[in-house]
């Protein structure tokens, strides 16, 4: 489906405007002198004196020398034996006969949760395959959690349920969830994380979302034990269906070392795997600290230096241990990115972006040295960079991708382009053109695009025609990136004389305040997720593990930009994801 298609349904039924659209001054935020710039410099090329802006980024929070140097005894030739054994009794576990389905469903939960289910793919299926086919509804009875349960994990997993009919008996005579539910803590909260697995039109899981969380807010008020509270306060601040796979197996290891029906085979396995993903992690990272290092880049004192920010990126799209290659290329990809568009936001001139964008969309650099050094270092970097990238995948893919890479860095940096014209002259997009060109400029649809040919067994004309319509699949995800980056983003970028954000915009479409915008864009977010478990069903041209790196960017952008700009400004979280994904192995 086109991209301008998919926008424009979406915008005008997503969710109800808070307020009509009044007569106001389309310049109203720009009313007083906006500073643009702090600590500005200037250069002097072709002896012109150019004033550049400094967004006063902060420096890398971490020392390269330490990151190259990462070691680890958790290596899988070590425990290989130990794991073998530990997975044959888990994989029993899950093979298992049973008379009493909830059991299983929490089982194959659980190991979901710990981070183990790609390595029980088969065996996974198989069990969700007998409960779908040949488990009645009986067992259900009235039992909101296991009713709950089941709904979430079959949505998760393709398998079609009605959600009329499922909910269908938690219902009084008026249509609306029994209130005496409200008692049943334990069941709303498995009602409300079985809400974020909704469809566009489902009147019923909209309404389960409505109820469970304000009965289990309300709850957080009563008397419940410790524990609850924890669990209460973690689902209310992100659902499960959003949280990042790596980051909610290390936290999840945690709770369920203490459950009481803790299996200690699965637990074991779960921290044995914990440490020796890492181990591979700290390798890629120490190959990548000194390719960042060597490019000069890290030196760019105008451009956020976040090389393994941009790596947890990639990281939380494609965490397989066999996925080392898109890992490495994939986060130098997204390097190079943020600088360029650190050029684009708040370095170079207009003349220097039109002939940035100029050389790379005609793929030629024979003219580079009319650009600045500093922007010709970068220019070099990512020409050389994709170019690797190219012989890499010509060598091993036997695939010429530079067409196809060339042509998606070329929409990237157009889209840059347009939103610094836009801040050069003035110029207030509204919100349909704003997130029109930002759901390319956010760099989503590029860094999909090299998850698809830097994973693919067999790259596939077929595959890449389809992804270079921006297929829905790809263009949800971009737009909850854009929308999570915005909100947690926008008012730092203001402060620097930035365009306006997607909350700006809407405030000059409607005249809505500030706060009832952000709640419309929070609802956009919904609205979105709510495409995208549709379009999950559908058929593709590809398959795994291209296919869940598309919910697992907006799950990244939503871990990375819950608390604020977690890359910008990482220790708003993402150090603390960082930490415990790459440095802090877990006791045995």
């Amino acid at each position: 489906m086109a991209f301008q298609g998919l926008f424009s349904t979406f915008v005008v039924t997503a969710l109800p405007r808070s307020c009509p659209p009044p007569a106001i001054n389309k310049f109203k935020l720009y009313s007083k002198p906006v500073q643009c710039v702090t600590n500005p410099t200037t250069t002097i090329n072709n002896d012109q004196v150019t004033l550049r802006r400094s967004a006063n980024y902060a420096p890398c929070f971490w020392d390269y020398n330490f990151i190259k140097s990462l070691t680890s005894d958790y290596t899988e030739e070590k425990y290989a034996r130990q794991i073998d054994e530990l997975e044959d009794d888990v994989k029993r576990l899950i093979q298992a006969e049973t008379d009493v389905p909830l059991v299983k469903l929490e089982l194959l939960d659980t190991v979901d949760r710990l981070g183990l289910k790609y390595k029980f793919q088969e065996d996974v299926k198989k069990a969700l395959d007998f409960i779908y086919n040949n488990s009645s509804d009986a067992w259900l009875n009235d039992d909101l959690y296991s009713t709950a349960l089941r709904f979430r994990i079959l949505r998760k997993h393709g398998y079609t349920v009605p959600q009329a009919d499922v909910f269908r008996r938690f219902k009084d005579d008026k249509g609306k969830f029994k209130e005496n539910l409200g008692e049943d803590v334990k069941g709303l909260l498995s009602l409300y994380e079985a809400s974020f697995f909704g469809f566009k039109g489902e009147d019923t899981i909209d309404e389960a979302k409505a109820f469970s969380t304000t009965h289990l807010k309300n709850a957080l008020k009563g008397k419940i034990s410790p524990d609850m509270v924890r669990k209460l306060k973690n689902a209310l601040d992100m659902p499960l269906h959003w949280k990042l796979p790596r980051v909610e197996a290390r936290s999840y290891i945690d709770t369920y070392e203490n459950e009481q029906n803790m299996n200690p085979s699965l637990l074991n396995l779960a921290k044995l795997d914990y440490n020796i993903l890492q181990s591979i992690y700290q390798k890629e990272v120490s190959k990548l600290a000194s390719w960042w290092v060597k490019t000069g880049l890290d030196k760019m004192s105008f451009a956020r230096d976040r090389l393994l920010e941009h790596y947890f990126w990639c990281n939380g799209m494609v965490s397989g241990p066999e996925y080392s290659a898109y890992r490495d290329m994939g986060t130098k990809i997204l390097s190079l990115m943020t600088t360029i568009d650190d050029v684009y936001d708040v370095y170079g001139s207009l003349e220097e972006l039109e002939l940035f964008t100029d050389y790379v969309e005609r793929w030629d650099i024979t003219e580079i040295d009319k650009l600045p050094m500093n922007i010709r270092t970068v220019l070099l970097a990512m020409f050389n960079t994709t170019n690797e990238i190219g012989y890499w995948t010509m060598r091993e893919r036997d695939f010429n991708i530079i067409p196809y890479l060339r042509k998606e860095w070329a929409k990237l940096l157009k889209a840059f382009l347009k939103e610094a014209k836009w801040y050069h002259s003035r110029y207030q997009p509204t919100l349909e053109e704003y997130l029109e060109n930002g759901a390319v400029s956010v760099a989503a649809p590029l860094v999909l695009f090299c998850a698809y040919f830097l994973t693919a067994d067999k790259i596939t004309v077929d595959a890449l025609e389809y992804i270079d319509k921006f297929p829905s699949i790809m263009w949800c995800p971009s737009l909850i990136l854009r929308l999570t980056n915005d909100l947690g983003t926008y008012s730092d970028e203001l402060a620097r004389g930035d365009t306006l954000k997607v909350v700006q915009c809407y405030m000059n479409d409607t005249g809505a305040s500030e706060e009832v915008s952000k709640i419309y864009v929070e609802g956009l977010v919904h609205e979105t997720w709510k495409t995208l478990n549709t379009e999950l069903l559908g058929s593709f041209p590809f398959g795994e593990p291209f296919l869940s790196a598309n919910p697992n960017l907006a799950r990244t952008t939503q871990t990375v930009y819950q608390h604020g700009d977690g890359l910008g400004l990482p220790e708003n979280g993402t150090m603390d994801y960082l930490k415990s994904l790459l440095l802090e192995p877990i006791n045995l």
